[in-house]
């Protein structure tokens, strides 16, 4: 999985570049998305990620298969990796966070990966939206999936960074130029869902919507878009059906390919039918 150039009159570009969207656990969908792409013979050269599109890219940028990926979550809970706090910045610390990645990633820093990665998160006191794509590799991807309020900031460099859906939520931007080809992978897309009564469902959905909205222009510069309401099913932090969740990616792409079968044929003539 070493990165691929193709060469342009200006510079080296990427052969293929691949985004994933932030939306939580839907974004295990990212996984089956991955697995499915590497069975037809399709390989990311360069992958971009926002908030849970973050977390699955630098384990797969890290060197590991989608199938060992989804083995680290089996039984896994929200808890795990959530820490209940007195609110001072957040409800939950995301220590839990840290230990995991600290645990499974070798890489520590973006230049160490297998994959060149670029991770966005949001700079909360300056209202920026910020793209990482060297140095500490932990903090940057923490501070990526931090939805506000329900998670403390990520201080980097006397900055405080939040999740990155807040102004990027599908990042495909943020490469666009320097790829030959682009595919897109939105897990997220609005939609709607019965009202609940509860602080869970409000700050879900009002975050769901605000994310979503700053898609239209990402979606827009993907030259194949994967994406399905589907998901809508499973909320923001279900750890409970995260093989569900990945085997739905999977079929998600499946049809992808039968659906974009001649024009993937010219762009990417290697894949296997």
């Amino acid at each position: 999985m070493s990165p691929t150039f193709l060469m342009s009159t200006n510079k080296s570009i990427y052969n293929l570049g691949i985004s994933l969207s932030g939306g939580g656990a839907k974004g295990f969908a990212h996984l089956g998305v991955l697995q499915a792409l590497n069975e037809k013979g399709l390989y990311p050269d360069v992958i971009s990620g926002t908030s849970a599109g973050a977390f699955a890219g630098v384990l797969y940028a890290d060197g590991y298969t989608p199938e060992e990926i989804i083995s680290f979550f089996k039984k896994k809970v929200f808890r795990e990796f959530a820490e209940f706090t007195i609110p001072h910045g957040g409800f939950f610390k995301s220590d839990g966070f840290q230990s995991f990645l600290k645990k499974h990633l070798r890489a520590r820093t973006f230049e160490n990966l297998k994959v060149p990665l670029n991770v966005v998160a949001t700079d909360i006191e300056h209202g920026e939206s910020h793209t990482f794509k060297s140095g500490p590799l932990i903090s940057a991807v923490i501070a990526s999936c931090s939805v506000p309020i329900i998670f403390r900031p990520v201080e980097i460099n006397k900055h405080y960074y939040v999740d990155g859906g807040l102004f990027k939520n599908f990042p495909v931007s943020t490469i666009r130029r320097d790829c030959e080809k682009i595919i897109g992978v939105n897990v997220s897309p609005i939609t709607k869902s019965e009202f609940r009564s509860s602080i869970k469902y409000i700050a879900e959905r009002s975050f769901h919507y605000m994310s979503g909205s700053n898609t239209l222009l990402d979606r827009n510069l993907c030259d194949y878009l994967i994406e399905s309401s589907s998901l809508s099913q499973y909320s923001m932090f279900d750890l409970e059906h995260v093989q569900d969740i990945y085997q739905a990616g999977y079929n998600l792409t499946l049809d992808f390919f039968e659906d974009k079968k001649e024009s993937l044929k010219k762009d990417f003539p290697h894949i296997a039918f």
